[in-house]
Parts: structure tokens; C-alpha cells; sequence
């Protein structure tokens, strides 16, 4: 009888020393988890996109037209160009649209929420992510909206 208690003792021991080791590797893989900046360019003040653990946070991401300006065009065309910003540096990063789960949109012009809203309804995946819309008094270079983001893998 003694022998089948040392044999279930060991047993639990073994179970302890499993349940333990897995929680070291388990902690250790998070220790080592990489923070990753996406599309940073030396001497710019800011990244594209940052990743932490699960998350990217998308910076603020403009629609310029193939040449690079936002000046003469429409709200339409710039917010087609801005989610388009923001999906290229959500795939990137390795993530996907729907893992996007909140999005905060800058506007120069509230008049614009309409035309906006189309596109974004169009183009973003669903279910839609949390969203703030904000009117702000300028942007730089003259752009009408302004997209960021935050995304976290399923």
C-alpha cells in the first residue's frame, strides 16, 4: 500500500513540475515578444505603424492621389486613399482588416460625414470597429481626413 502512495505522489509531483515548466515557456515566450515599428524611416518623427504584443496602432494615414497630393481632391478620393493607407500597413505589420478594432477619423469638415461615411461603409470590413469621427481645424499638407487605427490578432 505504501508503494501506490509514493507512486501517486510522484505522479502529482510530475504534474506540478509539467504544469510549472509550461508556465516558465509560456512566460518566457512573452518576455521575448518583439515591439516592431512598421515603415519607420531614419529622421522622421514618427513610424507608420507600431506593433506591441497583439497590437498595431496604425498612425494617422492621409489619401493623397498617385502623386503624392490631397489639395484638389475630394473627400471620396482621399478617404478611398486613406483605408487604402491604413490596409497597407495593416498587412505589413501582419495583421489583418478585420482584426481592426478601432478607428478614429479626423475631418476638416463635418459637411464631409456623409460622402465619408459611403466609402468607409464600402470599404472597411464588417463587423465596423469602434470609430470616433473628429473635426479638426487643419491638416498637414492640406488633407481633408485623416485615419488611424488600432488593430489586435484574433
Amino acid at each position: 500500500m505504501r508503494s501506490n502512495g509514493n507512486k501517486k505522489y510522484s505522479r502529482t509531483i510530475q504534474r506540478r513540475l509539467w504544469l510549472a515548466v509550461m508556465l516558465a515557456f509560456c512566460t518566457l515566450g512573452s518576455a521575448f515578444a518583439q515591439n516592431k515599428a512598421i515603415d519607420f524611416t531614419k529622421g522622421m518623427p514618427f513610424s507608420e505603424g507600431y506593433v506591441a504584443g497583439d497590437t498595431l496602432y496604425v498612425a494617422g494615414q492621409q489619401g493623397p492621389d498617385s502623386h503624392g497630393n490631397v489639395t484638389g481632391t475630394d473627400i471620396t478620393l482621399q478617404t478611398t486613399n486613406a483605408i487604402a493607407a491604413v490596409e497597407k500597413v495593416v498587412r505589413k505589420a501582419g495583421f489583418q482588416m478585420t482584426d481592426i478594432t478601432s478607428v478614429t477619423v479626423y475631418l476638416t469638415d463635418l459637411n464631409d460625414v456623409p460622402k465619408m461615411n459611403e466609402v468607409y461603409k464600402k470599404l472597411m470590413p464588417d463587423p465596423k470597429p469602434a470609430r470616433a469621427t473628429v473635426q479638426v481645424a487643419g491638416l498637414i499638407g492640406g488633407a481633408k481626413i485623416e485615419i488611424s487605427a488600432i488593430a489586435v490578432k484574433h
